[in-house]
C-alpha cells in the first residue's frame, strides 16, 4: 500500500477540542437579510434579530460535549436544544450563530434553516446526534 497525504485524525480533534471544549457558548440569531457567514470572525450584533423576549446576543448554549473522534473525523454538537423561550420575533431570520463568550466570541459557525418567524411563542433549535455522520460540526 502506497503512502497517503493526510491530516491526522488526531490533529483535527485537537483543533477542534482547543475551540469548543468547555468553553461558554451562545447562540444569537440573524435575520434573512444579514450577511453573517464564516468570514465573520466573532458575535456581531450587526443584522441580529430584536423582539420581545429576545436580549441581544442570544442564548446560552448547553456544552457538556467535548469534541470527539472516530477514524479520522472530528465532531463536536451541544448537548442539547438550543431554546428561546416566550420571543416575539416578528422580522424573518433564518440563520443561528453559536459563539464562544470564552475565547473574545469567537465565531464557532452560522448554521442556516428555513425563514421563520415567532409570535409569542417558543422556538427551538434541535441538536442532531454527536457523532462523526451528523455532529452539528465536522472535520473529515
Amino acid at each position: 500500500m502506497a503512502n497517503t497525504q493526510a491530516i491526522s485524525g488526531a490533529m483535527k480533534q485537537a483543533a477542534l477540542s482547543a475551540v469548543v471544549d468547555a468553553k461558554a457558548m451562545k447562540a444569537a440569531l440573524y435575520l434573512v437579510s444579514a450577511t453573517t457567514d464564516g468570514t465573520t470572525a466573532a458575535y456581531t450584533a450587526t443584522g441580529e434579530v430584536s423582539g420581545t423576549g429576545y436580549t441581544a446576543g442570544g442564548v446560552s448554549v448547553t456544552n457538556a460535549n467535548t469534541a470527539g473522534l472516530t477514524s479520522t473525523t472530528a465532531f463536536w454538537t451541544p448537548s442539547a436544544s438550543i431554546v428561546y423561550t416566550t420571543v416575539t420575533l416578528s422580522t424573518a431570520f433564518d440563520s443561528v450563530m453559536i459563539y464562544s463568550t470564552t475565547d473574545a466570541n469567537r465565531n464557532i459557525g452560522v448554521f442556516t434553516f428555513g425563514s421563520q418567524t415567532v409570535t409569542a411563542g417558543t422556538l427551538t433549535l434541535t441538536m442532531p446526534t454527536n457523532n462523526s455522520t451528523t455532529g452539528l460540526v465536522r472535520f473529515a
